[in-house]
């Protein structure tokens, strides 16, 4: 997949567990360890806002996009 999700980094910096941000957000476990560990295809526009909210960050410190033809990311 060409978009590499930073949950995880985002949660370290927030000394925050998973099952922490699953009560304040309102997401089910299930569904935020499908999205840490990368393996959904999409995300509402709604969830990742209120991830960020709670996480005091931008969608951008969450997605990356990583270039697969070139292995490295896209500027």
């Amino acid at each position: 997949m060409s978009i590499r999700i930073n949950l995880d980094i985002e949660l370290a910096r927030n000394k925050m567990s998973l099952t922490e941000l699953s009560e304040r957000v309102g997401v089910s476990m299930t569904n935020l360890s499908l999205l840490k560990n990368g393996r959904v295809k999409a995300i509402r526009f709604s969830t990742l806002e209120a991830i960020c909210r709670v996480l005091n960050c931008q969608p951008g410190d969450l997605l990356e996009f990583i270039d697969d033809a070139q292995g490295s990311k896209k500027e």
